[in-house]
Order: C-alpha cells, then structure tokens, then sequence
C-alpha cells in the first residue's frame, strides 16, 4: 500500500488541509526571521488591539487569564513570581519611592475606611502581639 507524505489530507484529494498549511507556513517563517522579527510584529499586534479594544476588554482577558493561571498552579508558584517581582522592584527603587507608594496607600485606606476599622485592626494586631509573646 502506497503511504501518503501528506499526513493531514483527510480525503482532499491530495490536497493540503489547512491545518498543514498552516504548519508547513510557519515553520518556513520561523527559519526566514529572527527574534527581532516577531517582537516587531507582535507590538504592531498589540497596539492594533490597543485602539480596538476599551478597558471592559482588556479587564475580562486578565481576569480569564488569571483563573487559568489559578487552576495550573500552586501555593509556591504564586510565592516564586511574588519573590522575584519584589526584588525586581526594590533593585529598581529607592527609599522614596516606598514613601511615597506607602503615603498613597495610608491616604486611600483612610479614605475608604472608618474610625471602627482602625479600631478593629488594632485590637487584632494588639491581640497577635500578646500571643506571640
């Protein structure tokens, strides 16, 4: 019996599927560029993307993304990245920039919170304390 080269007809009389097409295409286009080629268009991509789509948009792809990522890793994963963004961060701040990041962060609680939150907090923070002592 004769073998057909071509794996993914599917009956097509000989003729290429789409799906072989498709492959066939981009690894010809994977040998003919390099890295530059693709950050080049990808950026075309995403700024093309940019004016098409509002926030609601970009806001529900990060969130489906983000229960993707959930479901495929663990405790010590989110630990990892959350390790090697603080250190990229503090190599690229200084003391200033926590001030004012902390002065903004105090300005927003005290603006979104009351008299009985900071009571609240303290009790509990009062009550660690005693406990670990």
């Amino acid at each position: 019996m004769a073998q057909n080269n071509n794996r993914n007809n599917n009956g097509n009389n000989g003729k290429m599927s789409y799906e072989e097409a498709g492959r066939k295409g981009g690894e010809t286009t994977s040998r003919n560029h390099d890295k530059e080629f693709y950050q080049e268009i990808g950026e075309k991509g995403g700024e093309a993307t940019s004016r098409n789509h509002d926030k609601e948009f970009y806001q529900e792809i990060g969130e489906k993304g983000g229960e993707a990522t959930s479901r495929n890793h663990d405790k010590e994963f989110y630990q990892e990245i959350g390790e090697k963004g603080g250190e990229a961060t503090s190599n690229n701040h200084d003391k200033e920039f926590y001030q004012e990041i902390g002065k903004k962060g105090g300005q927003t609680t005290s603006q979104n919170h009351d008299k009985e939150f900071y009571q609240e907090i303290g009790q509990k923070g009062g009550q660690r304390n005693s406990s670990n002592s």
